[in-house]
Formats: C-alpha cells, sequence, structure tokens
C-alpha cells in the first residue's frame, strides 16, 4: 500500500492505496538448483532481500515467490 492504514480513510476505496510497485516480476533470475524442489508454502532468505514462501502456483520451469517480509521499514517518512 502507499499509505499505512489503506483502511483509515472512509471516503476512499483501499484498492486506491495499492502500490503500484507491489508487483515485481524478475525474468530469469538465478537461485540454487535445490530450490527448484521446493514446496508451495516453504520459506526462504534471499540474501539483502527479505523472506519468501513459494508460491501454490509454481512450477518446476517458473518458479513463484511471494515476499512475506522486507529486511527494511518501508514505512519511515523520507527525509
Amino acid at each position: 500500500f502507499t499509505v499505512e492504514a489503506p483502511d483509515g480513510d472512509k471516503d476512499k476505496d483501499y484498492k486506491d492505496f495499492i502500490n503500484p510497485h507491489s508487483l515485481d516480476i524478475i525474468d530469469n533470475a538465478i537461485i540454487e538448483s535445490s530450490v527448484k524442489e521446493a514446496k508451495p508454502l516453504d520459506a526462504f532468505q534471499f540474501e539483502r532481500v527479505g523472506y519468501f514462501n513459494v508460491d501454490p502456483d509454481s512450477t518446476k520451469e517458473k518458479m513463484v515467490f511471494n515476499r512475506t517480509l522486507s529486511l527494511k521499514d518501508s514505512w519511515k517518512p523520507k527525509k
């Protein structure tokens, strides 16, 4: 979301606050070959990025990971 509390504005729909950068598709990313054996919801930490779970739509040919936690707090005000 683009705000900390997307349900805080009763005059707007929460969808108005969806972060346009919340979906990042990284084609041709390189990972260890053992990750191809991962099952849906298996958890991984990708170095310096965050924690991810394997998406149920993943296949051995096309892995899909959902970020569950970033390694840095993105809610700090920008100066």
